[in-house]
């Protein structure tokens, strides 16, 4: 393989994931400081009216899909490591994972908040609670509605660390939306 010299949006800062030779690694942050640190990712679930009113009544023929996916999320959160190749196991010290139906968008709205004390971020670990939330909404409810599609998976916030703190300005599209009741 020859050299691959690959950068960023972020002037001055290159892929850490890749050494001199551009072959993938696994970034050593044994000198990294440890410090708390938090991430935030949303998604959403579309689907049609008439199958998140299934979701609202409770009944769905596989159970309560919303509870479910919370645990789905939660655990996957937990298992991030083993799905990723390059992330480190961390050891977490709380995770959320709220699902929101939204009657006037026709979805359910999935938010993560992912929190480790450690010398690396939780941002992974909030995506892949989110995306298996969303995944685990579709696999419950694909004998009533086969188009039901996953959007809009993102890191909305992150803190903690050398780079500090990141928040995404949400768009007109994807407004931050009042907080469901924890579970």
């Amino acid at each position: 393989m020859g050299t691959r010299s690959v950068s960023t949006d972020r002037p001055g800062h290159r892929l850490t994931h890749l050494d001199r030779r551009g072959r993938a690694r696994m970034v050593d942050v044994g000198g990294k400081r440890v410090t708390v640190r938090e991430a935030v990712a949303r998604g959403e679930v579309a689907m049609s009216p008439q199958t998140l009113r299934v979701i609202i009544a409770g009944a769905a023929r596989k159970g309560d899909v919303l509870g479910v996916a919370q645990v789905a999320g939660i655990a996957a959160a937990k298992r991030t490591w083993e799905l990723i190749p390059l992330c480190h196991p961390i050891p977490l010290t709380g995770v959320s994972v709220i699902l929101t139906p939204d009657p006037q968008a026709s979805r359910v709205r999935i938010e993560a908040r992912v929190r480790t004390v450690g010398r690396t971020g939780a941002e992974m670990e909030a995506l892949v609670a989110v995306a298996t939330a969303g995944l685990t909404v579709y696999d419950m409810l694909k004998a009533v509605e086969r188009g039901i599609q996953i959007e809009h998976l993102r890191l909305v916030r992150k803190s903690g660390g050398k780079s500090g703190t990141y928040v995404r300005r949400e768009t007109p599209a994807h407004p931050q939306r009042g907080r469901a009741r924890r579970r």
